[in-house]
């Protein structure tokens, strides 16, 4: 989670690939960082990859980690990584919402089913801290999550059979709470008995272009803080019991990033402008990051940074998320007979 970066320093070595830290959560760039710090032409040992065109907006991406090798490669648990692109998500109408929630939706599902049963329980939790907006997306999210639990429980005539039972929460950070996350979930687990865990938490990127138009499945849980360099107790299979689903959406970028991606441009323009200059071409091919980090950190100016817009657009990847959400949990027959029923329950 965003919020936890506060007071955290840590050095560029990466626990573990042991190579270099990656201060990104997504496994598709971290997958490109390594290819390029490596020169490998192929596909790496122990990782699958395939792409698909959806539109010309909308694309998807699959990586997927097969073995040991493969996971100390670019430091993420072996399972399925599910990046979708969406170049309207910045800018999105109600009309690219509604798209991007079906895309969204249509890929849950398919995890979903391959993980639990129809009438197997769900526990939709949103990391994060709801009054720092970056870091809002989680509880933005379960605000809007459309829970079924107490219908079922007790007014099952108004569901339909095939209706998942879900159940949300947003437990907040650890600088609020004292409590590590997992802890409380471990608690809540424990009691209600969900069949799995869906995770919804603000990343951090590599790339502004990924900056909220960018959505990331996977189906091996999260590590709270890892893309800013604060990780806390894992949220997996490994210490719930219980599948765990991460969704995530970049909200954030280190200075150095944006620097690094500013420059990037700016060579391009140059080289665009000028007949030919091998410094260029080889100044563009480099990555400058680690160079940019340590001339910002010795004056601590290697912030955590995002979109002036941040409010706006936190409030449509909150609509893509609970929306791809919901559509994946209820009987689409009586969707709209079930909303008017949770809408007077809720209030």
């Amino acid at each position: 989670m965003l919020e936890d970066y506060i007071s955290k320093k840590e050095d560029t070595q990466n626990n573990e690939t042991g190579q270099f830290n990656f201060r990104t959560d997504l496994a598709t760039e971290r997958r490109e960082i390594y290819r390029k710090a490596n020169s490998i032409e192929n596909e790496i040992n122990g990782i699958e990859s395939e792409k698909e065109e959806i539109n010309e907006n909308i694309a998807i991406e699959r990586v997927k980690i097969t073995n040991f090798e493969g996971q100390k490669a670019i430091g993420k648990p072996i399972g399925n990584y599910i990046t979708i692109d969406i170049k309207k998500l910045k800018i999105a109408q109600d009309e690219d919402i509604e798209k991007s929630a079906e895309i969204l939706s249509k890929e849950l599902t398919k995890i979903l089913d391959l993980q639990v049963d129809k009438q197997g329980e769900i526990l939709v939790v949103g990391l994060g801290n709801i009054y720092v907006t970056p870091d809002s997306l989680g509880p933005k999210v379960v605000n809007d999550i459309e829970v079924t639990r107490h219908i079922i429980n007790y007014l099952p005539q108004y569901v339909e059979e095939g209706t998942r039972m879900v159940s949300a929460i947003s437990p907040g950070v650890l600088g609020t709470t004292g409590i590590e996350t997992v802890e409380i979930l471990k608690g809540i687990v424990d009691n209600i008995h969900p069949k799995l865990v869906i995770v919804i938490d603000a990343l951090a990127s590599r790339s502004i272009e990924r900056i909220s138009s960018t959505i990331q499945l996977s189906d091996t849980g999260i590590v709270p803080g890892a893309g800013v360099g604060n990780k806390r107790a894992e949220i997996s299979m490994k210490t719930l019991g219980i599948p765990v689903i991460a969704i995530g959406i970049p909200t954030c970028v280190e200075t150095a990033v944006l620097v690094n991606d500013c420059l990037d441009l700016f060579i391009t323009k140059l080289q665009q402008e000028s007949k030919s200059n091998e410094y260029l071409n080889e100044l563009k091919e480099q990555d400058n990051y680690e160079e940019i980090k340590e001339a910002l950190i010795p004056g601590d100016f290697n912030l955590i940074v995002t979109p002036k817009e941040i409010d706006d657009l936190i409030e449509n990847m909150t609509e893509v998320v609970a929306k791809g959400i919901n559509m994946s949990m209820w009987k689409i027959q009586k969707m709209f007979q079930l909303q008017r029923l949770w809408i007077v329950i809720k209030n």
